[in-house]
């Protein structure tokens, strides 16, 4: 029984050290190196980031622009070249976004 508790509080421990390391810089606006604002396309396979939208609580507050997307939050959506590829999910994302019409970045 002793050995299952040290067993789970390792587990525990891993999992909140890893859960700490991949959060956002908002200092440079990048999540593990990826810059968090530019031309971004969205999906199906093989993203940069899963993302889910959220109505509370985000990581970032995104804001969609027509063009120049060169502030933190500001994506714009594109079809080819982007800066960032991105997949909606449900479960397990890397980041939770909520989408907004002002203040875009930190929350």
């Amino acid at each position: 029984m002793k050995l299952l508790s040290i067993l789970l509080f390792a587990l525990l421990s891993n999992y909140s050290l890893s859960q700490d390391s991949k959060k956002i810089n908002f200092d440079d606006c990048t999540y593990n190196g990826i810059q968090l604002f530019g031309k971004v396309k969205i999906v199906e396979n093989f993203p940069d980031i899963r993302v889910k939208v959220v109505d509370a609580f985000p990581d970032i507050k995104v804001k969609i622009v027509k063009s120049f997307p060169d502030k933190c939050g500001e994506w714009q959506i594109v079809g080819s070249f982007p800066d960032l590829k991105i997949q909606f999910v449900e479960h397990f994302p890397d980041l939770k976004i909520m989408f907004v019409e002002n203040f875009a970045g930190k929350p």
